[in-house]
Order: structure tokens, then C-alpha cells, then sequence
């Protein structure tokens, strides 16, 4: 435990700072942050895309789907879905899931496996060319196949892997992980393992939502659950912590949340995803920067306030409010709310323009 705490300020900047760290490779990136949430939506790019926009070096949309078969990085379950470095695999692998599929669907999840294993990498339209499982409910309505639920199933079971995409959908191979030591030592040693990869993506962290991080590894490890839990309760013995404004914090050993050495650029403006590591945590979000940040691309259009894939604006420290961003006869169009008075002054809006600029390179567009 720190001897004098950090204040909620230092934490803020020590947040910003750490995880807006100077762009490098795409895989030095994806390692320094463990884990990329991944989100299908284009609002105006995945949100994967937007959030490596910012730590990588010339990035461009769509940059991660086309490296992705020579990378060492796979796509896979964390405490989200997205993309993580090929060695943490041993972590969650093997996986065994909450629920035990029935006699029939162990029987055609055998066959399309064995169907894969021979044929090798296997677009979904492949397997349905070949077989006919049929239709079940979808989550949000509507019906899913169930031939292409079957290989959700198998890469989730650790059966198959996501070789590649092609024009986004996922195209499997085979994937045998290698037998790992089951022992309670060598289980409650991942365990420990996964909640230091989950505070080194997100610190500094309040403990409420550490607990609530820790219930989210049951999707990436749900034989690790108990082991999680007990994971959880022995990181004050492990990591460094801190009582702030009557909240426990916790960030990795051997950073210093009040360290001078903490720099933020007092005039770049960034606007960022929803799945960014940096606003992910609603609770802290609050605690950092006073008002409340949701996400509404699921809410009905009638019900938003702040529209359909608001982008939380950060300009400094401040978050001040957000963007939604579209494109328009191949321009770029920011759309941009604030939670006080907009800036006033040229050093916000040259900042702005430079963020315009930047994003219009990202997306392809002219500036």
C-alpha cells in the first residue's frame, strides 16, 4: 500500500497517460494493452480500429484485419470478445463452457469438425454448402443458422481458430492447444495470471469495478471462476492500492500513480471509442471527469441524448464531451455535443482540425 495516496486528479492523469502511450507497431501495441475489444459496428470504423487509431503508428482502418494472419494475436474471449496476444492463450485454454451442449449437438459439432479439420480453413458458406443444420432464435431477435452457431461454438471451445477474416466474416481453422498443468497451484496461478492482465488494460481501478471485471472473466475463462474470486480477494497482497476520496484503488506493481513523470498534451484532442480502454469503465468515467457517459447505439433513436455512437471527447485531461462522426461525399462530419460551453478559442479549434485531419487519414477520406 502506497505510504501517501494519490489523488483522484493523479489518478485521472496517470489513466490517461499510461494507456495513451506514444504510437508504435500494431503488435507492440496489442501486447502493451493485453487485449482489443472487438465490436462488428461501423460508426464511421470498428470500434477495434478506433481504438488502435491511436496507438499505432500511421494506422489505418480495416489495418488489423488485414495483418491479422501474420500477427502472433488471436481472436478470442476475454472479459469481452476481441484480439489478444497469442501467448496469452494457455490462460483461458482449455476452455470449458457454462453450459454442456446435448448428445444431438455434440454429434454435428463432431462432424463439422471433422469436416474442417479435413478441408483446413473454412469460410461458414462452405459449411453450408455441405450441411444443413437448420435455423434457431437469435439474441436480438430474428434467427441465426445454426451450422454457423456450431462453429461459434467450436472456436469458443477452443476447437477451431479465426484464421483470418474475409470482408469481415470469420473464416476457421483448426486449433489444438497444448495440455496445460491442472493443478490447484498451476489454476489459481492463471487465475492471478488473467486479473493482472485485466488492471494492467484498465488502471487505475476502483475495487467495485475490479469485482465487477473479475465476473466478466467467467466469459473468457468460466473454469476459472472460483479461482478468480479467490484471485481477487488476495490482490491487496499483490498489487499496490490506495484509499482516495473513500474509494480503494488498485494499479500494477511498480507504477506510481503520482509520479511527476505522468504527461498529458494539454491541447490534443482525441475523440474516442466506446470500448476504449480509457472510458470503458462507466463507474470510473464518473468519478474521473463529473457527468455520465452512455452508450446508446442500442437505445431507441427517440430516447438518445447523446446520438447513435457518441465518441467521448477528450481535449487535455477533460473529457468535455463527445462526437458522433459520419462520413458525407466522402468527407468527414463531426457532430459534437458538450456537457458544458463548447471551448472557445483557436487552440481548441486547431486541435480540432488536427483530430479532423488525423481521422480523415485514418478512415481513407480527403482531409
Amino acid at each position: 500500500m502506497a505510504n501517501r495516496p494519490p489523488t483522484l486528479e493523479q489518478l485521472r492523469r496517470h489513466a490517461i497517460a499510461r494507456t495513451l502511450f506514444k504510437p508504435t507497431t500494431l503488435l507492440g501495441a496489442i501486447r502493451r494493452l493485453g487485449f482489443v475489444q472487438a465490436d462488428p459496428m461501423r460508426a464511421p470504423a470498428r470500434a477495434q480500429d478506433l481504438i488502435l487509431m491511436h496507438r499505432v503508428k500511421g494506422y489505418r482502418a480495416g489495418d488489423l484485419e488485414a495483418r491479422y494472419a501474420r500477427l502472433p494475436v488471436e481472436e478470442d474471449c476475454f472479459v469481452n470478445y476481441g484480439f489478444l496476444p497469442r501467448e496469452h492463450l494457455p490462460l483461458l485454454h482449455p476452455r470449458t463452457p457454462k453450459r454442456s451442449w446435448d448428445a444431438a449437438t455434440q454429434a454435428r459439432a463432431a462432424e463439422l469438425l471433422d469436416f474442417v479439420r479435413t478441408r483446413g480453413r473454412t469460410h461458414p458458406r462452405d459449411v453450408l454448402e455441405v450441411f444443413s443444420h437448420g435455423r434457431m432464435a437469435g439474441y436480438w431477435g430474428g434467427e441465426l443458422n445454426v451450422s454457423t452457431q456450431l462453429l461459434d461454438g467450436l472456436h469458443y471451445r477452443g476447437q477451431l481458430r479465426v484464421a483470418r477474416r474475409d470482408a469481415g466474416t470469420r473464416v476457421y481453422e483448426p486449433m489444438r492447444h497444448a495440455e496445460v498443468d491442472d493443478s490447484p497451484a498451476a489454476r489459481q496461478a492463471r487465475a492471478d495470471a488473467l486479473l493482472d492482465l485485466v488492471l494492467q488494460l484498465y488502471a487505475p481501478l476502483p475495487a467495485a469495478s475490479l469485482g465487477y471485471l473479475t465476473s466478466l472473466l467467467g466469459y473468457g475463462a468460466p473454469q476459472l471462476r472460483a479461482e478468480a474470486r479467490a484471485a481477487l480477494k488476495r490482490l491487496p497482497q499483490r498489487q499496490p492500492h490506495a484509499l482516495v476520496e473513500g474509494e480503494r484503488w488498485f494499479w500494477p506493481d511498480g507504477e506510481n500513480p503520482a509520479s511527476r513523470r505522468h504527461r498529458v498534451e494539454p491541447e490534443r484532442l482525441r475523440w474516442l471509442a466506446p470500448f476504449d480502454p480509457l472510458v470503458w469503465d462507466r463507474r470510473r468515467f464518473e468519478r474521473f471527469w463529473g457527468w455520465a457517459y452512455r452508450f446508446e447505439a442500442y437505445t431507441p433513436a427517440a430516447k438518445r441524448t447523446m446520438g447513435h455512437y457518441a465518441l467521448p471527447l477528450l481535449w487535455g485531461e477533460q473529457v468535455v464531451g463527445w462526437a458522433n462522426l459520419k462520413v458525407s461525399d466522402g468527407r468527414l462530419v463531426p457532430e459534437l455535443g458538450f456537457v458544458g460551453p463548447r471551448p472557445r478559442g483557436a487552440v481548441f479549434e486547431q486541435a480540432l482540425q488536427q483530430a479532423e485531419q488525423h481521422t480523415a487519414a485514418f478512415l481513407g477520406l480527403q482531409a
